[in-house]
């Protein structure tokens, strides 16, 4: 069983079954209908909530048991959610398919894969279409209180800007905010938040 099953096999939801706060603070720029591609989407808590704002969700994971409790999660909150169980290593990301793509703390990649999951995030964003991504940064090391524990996996506001250079910013940030998410994102972490917009 690899690490990730095991972690989701329990019936409590690892990080909680409300959506990441960040994403749900750019509710408003959502549109109100459209497709939008949530990955690594673990248990499903941010697929089923971009579900409910009315959009057509393909959540992707490489946990059949988190894709699983994903799945009783949209059926309990009464939403369709198309899952996808796949290592993201091996997505092959199509062109200009979703109006929102979501990445909320996916800090398993190196440098190498994550340059090319951002890469292959930005392909396939419509143009117009709203991309959302958070993360833990450098000081998280220091706060132990979720993340990879691994430098290079974790993000600066200078690394996001650069490689979302495509894109038209909307928001970037670099700040100390204190999580509660399910048993494992509780206490006061170092996160780095970028919402972009892909040229229409």
């Amino acid at each position: 069983m690899s690490f990730w099953d095991d972690r989701y096999s329990r019936d409590e939801y690892v990080f909680g079954e409300a959506p990441n706060a960040f994403l749900a603070a750019q509710g408003h720029l959502l549109p109100k209908s459209g497709k939008a591609l949530a990955i690594a989407d673990g248990e499903g808590r941010n697929g089923v909530w971009l579900a409910e704002q009315g959009l057509d969700v393909v959540s992707i994971d490489a946990s059949p048991v988190g894709l699983d409790k994903a799945k009783k999660l949209a059926a309990k909150r009464r939403v369709p959610l198309q899952t996808h169980l796949l290592d993201i290593a091996d997505y092959d990301w199509p062109k200009d398919r979703f109006d929102v793509v979501a990445g909320i703390f996916f800090q398993f990649a190196g440098p190498e894969l994550r340059d090319e999951i951002f890469a292959g995030m930005i392909e396939t964003l419509k143009p117009g279409g709203l991309l959302i991504l958070q993360g833990y940064g450098p000081r998280q090391l220091e706060y132990k209180t979720g993340g990879p524990g691994i430098l290079e996996n974790l993000y600066t506001e200078a690394l996001l800007a650069e490689k979302f250079a495509a894109l038209e910013i909307l928001h970037l940030s670099d700040e100390d905010r204190e999580l509660a998410e399910g048993l494992t994102h509780v206490g006061r972490s170092h996160v780095v938040d970028l919402v972009g917009r892909k040229a229409g």
